[in-house]
């Protein structure tokens, strides 16, 4: 060893005695403070001006996006050639190789001094980045230290590799720029082959796994995992054994069988190794970050957990619907990393494709190809796409699976060891995919009851299943809507109370009933007030009078009038509420509504009185301020004029609640009452409506209202341990920013500079 410490070292020195080092060690230092000043300079105004920061260690340095490491990922790749392209090719280009040659030092010996003397010079740009690490360190509070360290060992991985490809490059030709371009060309090569032959099975899985590109993408998010370690090592290990045999060849030559035997076992070896590492079987994850971001949440990991035997996920993937690009054969490896974070934990998930074709709602090729039948568009799309892969009609998959209740859409369908499936949806929003929350409530509706839902219906009460302007369809069945609590673990009927309420229904809901209720219909509702069923009773004020006979067991009163205001910008009965101080506690949904300083609108809201004497306890959460609206009892006109307080009318501005939550304790369960003012807060319209003025986020109001209804079953709780670096303590930062991005580079140049003066002197 002392041997190949004496090439390092003589190497190091060839490599401080030049300009280059030092002129790559400064441009990097330069273009790192300028993308660190730039990110910590953003959260500092932030924190001067007064607005939260939150997580901040994440924001700064371990955005898998436009990060710190993220953003010197992306031009690492160019420095290293500059470093590597001599390390070899110099020893030929001056005739000293046949002097290593000639002396007892062995091509390893050889070939190990000179890498590792790249390995300290990685550790010196990793020290460059380090610096800016040690400032965060000091001015950020509560710093996620093993999140940071995670993903420098990540950046110095990637140098590592970036090195060992420079160096085998360097072997093979005398000419140093033709080591820094081939260096360059490998490294692209490397990168691309992520996308080649991924329509072949077995052949994307080989050349996914020797993949360059993004390997570093996992350390960098905080999250080590041994595949994405060993490949690196096995990388490494690759082209330095390369080099090794290169220079084996070079001293001693051999037959042509004998070297080519040599770089395939090598490059074999390692595709093994790396295809064993790659087996959800053999992998190991550890997640750094304090907050476990990149790990599915308890919950999640408890249905999981309950998954019994094998599960399979099927991807069907119409190639005539408009999201048809997502299942693409090409970009299979990359759907299925969407289901990385469930493979940790169930390593047993199977994941299947199929592409078939039928009509759907795709407008294009509608107004393309009007006259073509499904097959004759099949055709057609071959052709112009240049499609080899093979796609089957609907009619030979519809025995397996019936589609039509999905609009033959791209959707995932589960299947448990036990047989039983159930839908996995993509939805209309910018994320398009689902979420860990529809993942977890999709597997979870494949190990357990989910809480069924009953609308009571004969009375013009507004419906589950209705999609006109004041019907719940979008918040509770709407399926390419990923809020709708039928994506979020609920199922929904229409119920009637001529009968009595079906003990499968948990919840139940009475939305604005448009007629009075008969006795047989008040004694059924009785009956299940009395045996502890959860309700949402949604009114509006001119229902008052059947309101509130509905009401009258639980204690609530609706007061006749309306909600309204004399602010010009809305309109006049519509009304923004921010939850209550005891909504804060009550959920933690409002209580992020609260933080986040979201409303609730309410469309022409009742207020509610509620007597204690029914034996409930009563939670106001939504109620209006002190002052600026009040009880309108006439009817007024919305448009032509705003309404005028009346005190004469006993009308006065006061608080008035809105929204109440009751419960009580029933046969050892809690009972749980919903009771809301208005009904149009969670209809389609509300829904869908944008109000310049108006900040509103109704839906924190459904999640909390569900959530809490169905006992904590759905939707499900995602939530993680909250971040705690969530302050800045930046003192001046403008000085310490233009030291850290003029200031540090320029010791380094003067250090530079000195360095090489000596030497040149000496």
């Amino acid at each position: 060893m002392k041997t190949t410490y004496r090439i390092a070292k003589a190497e190091l020195q060839v490599l401080f005695y030049s300009p280059v080092a030092w002129l790559v060690l400064v441009i990097f230092a330069l273009q790192t403070g300028i993308v660190y000043t730039n990110l910590y300079g953003a959260l500092a105004h932030k924190d001067i001006v007064g607005q939260a920061t939150r997580n901040i260690t994440q924001n700064i340095f371990n955005n898998p996006i436009d990060g710190f490491f993220a953003n010197i990922q992306s031009y690492l790749y160019l420095y290293i050639p500059l470093l590597t392209m001599g390390v070899i090719s110099r020893e030929f280009n001056s005739g000293s190789i046949k002097l290593l040659y000639s002396s007892p030092i062995n091509s390893f010996q050889i070939v190990l001094g000179k890498y590792l003397a790249l390995i300290v010079f990685a550790f010196a740009l990793i020290g460059i980045l380090g610096m800016f690490c040690l400032h965060g360190a000091f001015t950020i509070e509560h710093f996620d230290y093993p999140a940071v360290l995670c993903a420098l060992l990540g950046l110095f991985l990637l140098i590592c590799a970036y090195a060992a490809v420079g160096l085998f490059m360097s072997s093979i030709t005398s000419y140093t720029v033709v080591a820094a371009i081939g260096t360059l060309g490998i490294l692209a090569l490397l990168n691309l082959m992520k996308s080649w032959w991924q329509e072949i099975a077995f052949v994307r899985d080989i050349t996914y796994w020797i993949a360059l590109a993004g390997r570093s993408n996992t350390f960098i998010s905080g999250l080590i995992t041994s595949e994405d370690l060993l490949y690196f090592i096995m990388v490494i290990l690759l082209f330095v054994s390369f080099t090794i045999i290169k220079l084996q060849v070079e001293r001693k030559k051999t037959a042509a069988w004998a070297t080519f035997s040599r770089y395939a076992i090598t490059l074999i070896v390692v595709c093994m190794v790396g295809y064993v590492s790659a087996l959800p079987s053999c992998k190991v994850y550890y997640d750094t970050t304090y907050s476990k971001v990149n790990t599915i949440s308890e919950n999640s990991q408890k249905v999981v957990d309950m998954l019994k035997g094998p599960l399979t996920i099927h991807t069907y993937v119409n190639m005539l619907d408009r999201h048809y690009s997502y299942g693409l054969p090409k970009f299979y490896k990359r759907e299925a990393q969407r289901f990385e974070k469930y493979l940790r934990f169930k390593t047993d998930l199977t994941l299947k494709q199929t592409l078939y074709y039928h009509r759907a709602n795709f407008p294009y090729l509608e107004t393309r190809f009007p006259e073509l039948s499904d097959s004759e568009r099949m055709d057609s799309l071959k052709i112009l796409n240049d499609w080899s892969f093979d796609v089957k009609s609907y009619d030979e998959i519809s025995d397996k699976v019936d589609l039509s209740g999905e609009d033959y859409r791209y959707v995932h369908v589960l299947e448990a060891a036990n047989g039983q499936k159930t839908f996995l949806r993509i939805f209309n929003d910018m994320m398009v995919h689902p979420n860990e929350a529809e993942v977890t409530a999709a597997f979870k509706r494949l190990v357990m009851e989910l809480p069924k839902v009953g609308f009571v219906e004969g009375h013009g009460e507004r419906q589950s299943n209705s999609n006109q302007d004041r019907g719940y369809n979008m918040v509770t069945q709407e399926k390419t809507f990923r809020h709708s609590m039928l994506n979020q673990g609920f199922d929904f009927t229409n119920i009637s109370l001529l009968s009595e309420v079906p003990n499968d229904i948990q919840i139940m809901v009475i939305a604005e009933p448009r007629k009075m209720y008969s006795p047989v219909e008040l004694q059924n509702l009785e009956k299940y007030i009395a045996r502890g069923g959860n309700l949402i009773i949604a009114g509006e004020p001119d229902v008052a009078a059947q309101m509130n006979e509905i009401t009258k067991e639980i204690g609530v009163k609706f007061l006749p009038g309306t909600l309204v205001h004399a602010n010009k910008d809305l309109q006049p009965d519509v009304i923004a509420l921010r939850p209550s101080d005891e909504a804060a506690k009550f959920s933690f949904q409002l209580e992020e509504m609260k933080k986040q300083n979201y409303s609730l609108a309410l469309a022409g809201s009742a207020v509610l009185q509620f007597d204690p004497s029914k034996g409930f306890e009563a939670t106001t959460l939504f109620r209006t301020p002190a002052s600026g609206i009040w009880i309108e009892k006439d009817s007024f006109n919305t448009i032509d004029k705003l309404p005028v307080l009346d005190v004469e009318k006993d009308e006065s501005e006061q608080e008035y609640p809105a929204v109440m939550a009751l419960s009580r304790t029933v046969n050892d369960k809690q009972q749980k009452i919903l009771v809301t003012g208005d009904a149009d807060w969670l209809s389609n319209k509300e829904l869908g409506i944008n109000r310049p003025k108006l900040r509103a986020a109704n839906y924190y109001l459904i999640a909390a209202a569900f959530f809490w209804l169905s006992d904590g079953k759905a939707p499900i709780d995602m939530r993680l341990a909250p971040p705690i670096d969530n302050k800045l303590s930046s003192g001046s930062w403008k000085l310490m920013g233009g030291l850290l991005k003029i200031g540090f580079p320029l010791v380094l140049a003067l250090v530079g500079v000195f360095i090489w003066m000596r030497r040149k002197a000496r």
